[in-house]
């Protein structure tokens, strides 16, 4: 077993320590915060939300109405009142640090204990204050990541455990310009963008700590790089439209390769070749994404409130060929291409109940379906689906609790390079299936802005059912239990 890095102990220590700290900081009242702005379409908060998670598109600044610790460190919070003299000039920035331990005490290629983290900071600028140029805003942030990933190491599993995991750096991940138009039904955003933050988004999935509940698995593994998203952004272009209350449609194209790993075969590592999110490619084929977004309901009306999408993607790269041929098998080995690859989702996150009495307390459901040709992809089908309750603990109305599942289905054309490895090697080999995934969490709130989180994972047929590289034998790695503890600080 192995005990990695100080991150291990890191939620424990956290939450000692804020015991300790005065009374008086413990029970001062947070502050009121504005409702999140309305912008371009931006999609109403359905309640029943997690206070905390490790998606960029569920994060924000205060000012955002997003909790912040700042509230409870009194006259510490803001020191030298430098966060509000930069609000007057139309700069907000936040800070959200995510630390875990995670470790697996069954299954995978072998057992142990990892510690993570990340730091994100995010810096938006109101153009509108700062410049005078109304409906303009400016954003960047930036990851420093560190620790070991328990996927990478122990696993080898498709739905990385967690959403942070990645190699350590420090990088950039978006910087881009966005005008607000036509009283804000319309916005065009552009530079380096991560599609994650806008499009196949669930409000409910937001709560898990599994990074397939983020951008899925079929995207991450089917596009060059794994797409723009976590952790790598990539130079685009995106539209929003806001036609009226319900409706809103998203466009964008990107530079169809963050990392340009197509060039470099399947053995490429993306996080390596653009190692701190500078590379700014534009010259590989294009990346097409579109999504058409439908609100309904409202919280206090007959209708509880839901989100409904609809989005297909279009990749103009190359492919490896993924169909056996009379040379053999292809699927990586760069020994057929074909042109071209798309895909479509569609997704919903309803609200089933409200709480009485509660001012966000709700169970809520979501649900995402995708698939993508079977020819030349890993993964051809993937479904997503969870259930989560906020505020159903008495006395605790701002902790969520959850339970999920993913299915991930191995393309027939990939199983197809599995049955020819086992004919060369005329023996028994694995054929890859299908890897599904079970979650099931609960997020404590401490304070405002800071989260514990218990998560318990169970991950059936790793990879698929890939075999053990530390196997004698080429049998299928074994399920695996993970078990561990986040803890988030939101400023």
């Amino acid at each position: 077993m192995r005990l990695a890095c100080p991150t291990v102990l890191f939620p424990l220590a956290l939450a000692c320590l804020w015991s300790t700290a005065p009374a008086a900081a413990q029970t001062a009242a947070p502050s009121p915060a504005p409702a999140a702005p309305t912008g371009a379409g931006d999609q109403p908060d359905l309640g029943g939300t997690p206070q905390t998670s490790d998606q960029t598109a569920a994060q924000g600044t205060p000012e955002q109405g997003n909790p912040s610790i700042q509230s409870s460190l009194g006259p510490y919070g803001d020191p030298g009142g430098l966060r509000a003299s930069l609000e007057q000039c139309g700069v907000t920035y936040s800070l959200v640090f995510i630390g875990e331990t995670l470790g697996n005490p069954a299954g995978g290629i072998r057992q142990g204990v990892i510690g993570e983290g990340r730091l994100d900071l995010q810096v938006n600028v109101d153009l509108a204050k700062a410049a005078g140029l109304d409906g303009a805003t400016l954003h960047a942030n930036g990851y420093k990541i560190f620790g070991d990933g328990l996927s990478r190491s122990e696993l080898l599993n498709l739905s990385l455990v967690s959403g942070i995991e990645a190699l350590p750096s420090t990088r950039l991940y978006e910087a881009w310009f966005e005008q607000a138009m036509l009283d804000g039904r319309a916005a065009l955003k552009l530079g380096q963008i991560g599609a994650d933050t806008e499009f196949l988004v669930s409000q409910y999935a937001g709560l898990f700590i599994n990074s397939t509940y983020g951008w899925p698995n079929i995207t991450g593994y089917d596009l060059p790089s794994g797409g723009p998203a976590y952790p790598l952004a990539t130079p685009g272009i995106r539209l929003k439209l806001a036609p009226d209350k319900s409706w809103t449609l998203l466009a964008a194209v990107f530079d169809g390769d963050p990392a340009g790993a197509a060039r470099f075969g399947a053995t490429a590592e993306p996080q390596r070749l653009d190692r701190y999110g500078t590379d700014f490619r534009v010259t590989d084929p294009p990346f097409v994404i579109a999504e058409a977004t439908y609100s309904y309901g409202d919280k206090d009306g007959k209708l509880l409130p839901g989100i409904a999408k609809l989005g297909g993607w279009e990749s103009f790269e190359s492919f490896a060929a993924t169909i056996p041929t009379a040379a053999g098998f292809t699927l990586g080995s760069g020994n057929g291409r074909l042109h071209g690859n798309d895909g479509i989702y569609g997704m919903v996150d309803q609200m089933v109940y409200r709480v009485p009495g509660t001012d966000d307390g709700a169970v809520g459901v979501f649900a995402r379906l995708s698939g993508s040709p079977g020819d030349r992809n890993l993964i051809s089908f993937y479904a997503d689906a969870g259930v989560t309750g906020k505020g159903l603990v008495p006395g605790r109305p701002d902790d969520t609790a959850g339970l999920s599942f993913a299915y991930t289905d191995i393309s027939p054309a990939a199983r197809r390079t599995d049955e020819a490895e086992r004919a060369a090697l005329g023996a028994f080999y694995p054929i890859r299936s299908n890897e599904t995934l079970f979650e099931a969490t609960y997020q404590y709130q401490v304070v405002p802005g800071f989260t514990l989180q218990p998560d318990a994972q169970y991950v059936v047929r790793p990879g698929g059912g890939v075999p053990d590289p530390y196997s004698a034998t080429p049998r299928p790695i074994r399920n695996a239990a993970v078990f561990g503890l986040r803890a988030t600080v939101q400023y």
